[in-house]
């Protein structure tokens, strides 16, 4: 169990980097971060696929299915949201939503996997989702106020960028558990291999919608960006790969050795190393300490998680 919570962790660690991009980037679309990331990320396994190309020809043209959705929810769609809520909400906020996932996939799985993994005490579980509530309100509240008084973002793009999260947040429940699905399903794999398989699948995927953003751009008449790379394609592409080395290739491999270790309620909960490396690279890039409000929100959160790691699933009793 030790050598999986040091896999989550590592993985945490490298996720919170995808905040970054978007703060740094922000005369990007967040269409084409996410493009951009899973470009690189493509790029990057086709190498590594060849060499393990003996093992990724035993998966079945149902495993490359399999691959191919998680690639499309798991990887395009939730990026594209968490991009696009980071550019309208700032930092803070949306990481503070996506801090909810340990409990959110705690209580889908709990609800979904509890004949294979054992189920969770609800009254238990209680506590953390009150101070996990609590933390996001708090961090609201002082991201709002802060960001009228310096009259940077409306309050409808704020909401707006609040909504988008939400939806990032969906994605990246489904992610998870689907993932974890297949390799509990097969032990015996790779869970380097099944990596690098997303990120094969992935890259016809990205390229596909880097096409339809320019053709779009192109039939409004108006190219905003200067294709391919844009207004700084130094910081772009130098972003995009460590992004797509690290926090995608790398990033992935380390969640399934996590999820093939551990129970999928337990390894959920650990992705609140995402959230707390992700708060620290925000406001190390703003050059300041978090809000007394804020602060206060993040211990929330963290107690929250706390509380929730310390319940343990009760085994589902064997048939009689």
């Amino acid at each position: 169990m030790a050598l999986g919570v040091l896999f989550a962790l590592a993985a945490g660690l490298m996720w919170g980097l995808v905040f970054v991009a978007p703060l740094l980037l922000h005369d990007y679309p967040a269409a084409l971060l996410s493009v951009g990331r899973y470009i690189a990320f493509g790029l990057i396994a086709l190498p590594l696929a060849f060499i393990d190309w003996r093992r990724l020809r035993e998966l079945t043209r149902e495993d490359w299915l399999e691959a191919a959705k998680l690639a499309l929810v798991g990887n395009l769609l939730y990026y594209l949201l968490l991009a696009a809520a980071i550019q309208r909400a700032g930092g803070p906020l949306p990481t503070m939503i996506i801090g909810t996932l340990p409990v959110v996939i705690a209580i889908v799985s709990n609800l979904r996997d509890w004949h294979r993994d054992g189920r969770l005490p609800w009254g238990r579980l209680a506590p953390s989702l009150l101070l996990i509530a609590l933390g996001i309100a708090l961090v609201n509240h002082s991201e709002l106020a802060q960001l009228r008084a310096a009259a940077e973002l409306e309050a409808a793009s704020y909401a707006l960028g609040a909504l988008l999260a939400v939806g990032a947040v969906i994605c990246w429940t489904w992610y998870p558990i689907r993932n974890a699905d297949w390799l509990r399903a097969h032990p015996g794999r790779s869970p380097r291999v099944w990596a690098t398989a997303q990120g094969v699948t992935t890259l016809p995927l990205a390229l596909t919608g880097l096409g339809m953003l320019l053709l779009w751009d192109m039939t409004a008449g108006d190219l905003r960006y200067d294709w391919p790379f844009g207004p700084t394609p130094e910081r772009f592409l130098g972003l995009m790969l460590a992004i797509g080395l690290l926090a995608s290739w790398l990033g992935t491999l380390c969640w399934n050795e996590a999820s093939q270790r551990l129970p999928t309620t337990l390894v959920g909960q650990l992705i609140v190393f995402e959230t707390l490396a992700a708060l620290a690279y925000a406001f190390v890039l703003r050059g300041q300490w978090p809000a007394l409000p804020t602060a206060a929100g993040i211990a929330l959160l963290i107690a929250g998680v706390l509380w929730a790691l310390r319940v343990r699933p009760l085994p589902h009793p064997a048939p009689a």
